[in-house]
């Protein structure tokens, strides 16, 4: 049997006094989308970070690729796993198509430039036009298309978003959020989305994973989410977002 993609395990981490992740259990699937949602402070984006070691649990067990993390290089492990933070993260010193090719650029691979361009054409910016442009001649929809395609460019089978389309406009979310699901699919990505947009969340989501408090409250399919769900904090969520009413 195939073990899963992603694993979290008991993970528990605190920053300070504040309790971020408590004993969080989660499993993904491979090829699985998943949405982690929930209140502010609910630990969505620690727990989002785990699995690259961004952040080091101080207690539990993450696994990638039926790897635990800890006995896997950080350098090599986040190179591998595609990741999309709120804000881009490209580096406005360099050209949009050196921020897309820089991880296989670091990786060695003679051909990074061709797959940069490549990269860029698949979340729709025509390299001809914007490979030579800086971060801050790009569009806020723009440069998260090209944080999309840095994230794709090493063509990793893992894809982690920290609210990637939480700043942008509704017209330009709607869009980015098409072309992610397409490319999701299309790829076969392995994707954890955090976001705080429940609307988001079921229209990207193989699953909805509720989170609060640092737990795990409920992770199921959208519809089993909206029919079933297992504690009033879900049902109260659900009804603050008027999901039912859709």
């Amino acid at each position: 049997m195939t073990p899963p993609l992603l694993t979290a395990e008991a993970v528990t981490k605190r920053f300070d006094h504040a309790l971020a992740l408590d004993a969080a259990t989660l499993t993904i699937e491979r090829a699985e989308s998943v949405a982690l949602v929930g209140e502010s402070g609910a630990g969505k984006s620690t727990l989002l970070r785990c699995f690259n070691r961004l952040i080091e649990p101080e207690a539990g067990t993450v696994s990638v690729r039926g790897e635990d993390v800890r006995s896997v290089d950080p350098i090599q492990l986040r190179r591998s796993i595609g990741y999309v933070p709120q804000e881009s993260g490209l580096l406005p010193h360099w050209s949009v198509l050196r921020n897309v090719s820089v991880v296989p650029w670091l990786a060695g691979n003679a051909q990074a430039e061709r797959l940069g361009r490549d990269s860029l054409n698949l979340v729709g910016l025509d390299p001809d036009r914007f490979a030579d442009r800086r971060p801050s001649e790009l569009s806020g929809g723009q440069r998260q298309r090209a944080a999309l395609a840095r994230a794709l460019a090493a063509r990793p089978d893992i894809v982690l978003l920290d609210e990637p389309f939480g700043a942008l406009d509704a017209i330009t979310r709607a869009d980015l959020q098409a072309t992610f699901h397409r490319l999701q699919r299309e790829l076969g990505l392995t994707a954890v989305l955090v976001t705080h947009d429940l609307r988001e969340a079921f229209d990207l989501g193989d699953r909805v994973v509720v989170m609060r408090a640092g737990r795990v409250e409920q992770a199921a399919a959208p519809a089993q989410l909206l029919a079933s769900p297992t504690t009033p904090y879900v049902a109260e969520l659900l009804d603050r977002a008027r999901m039912r009413d859709r």
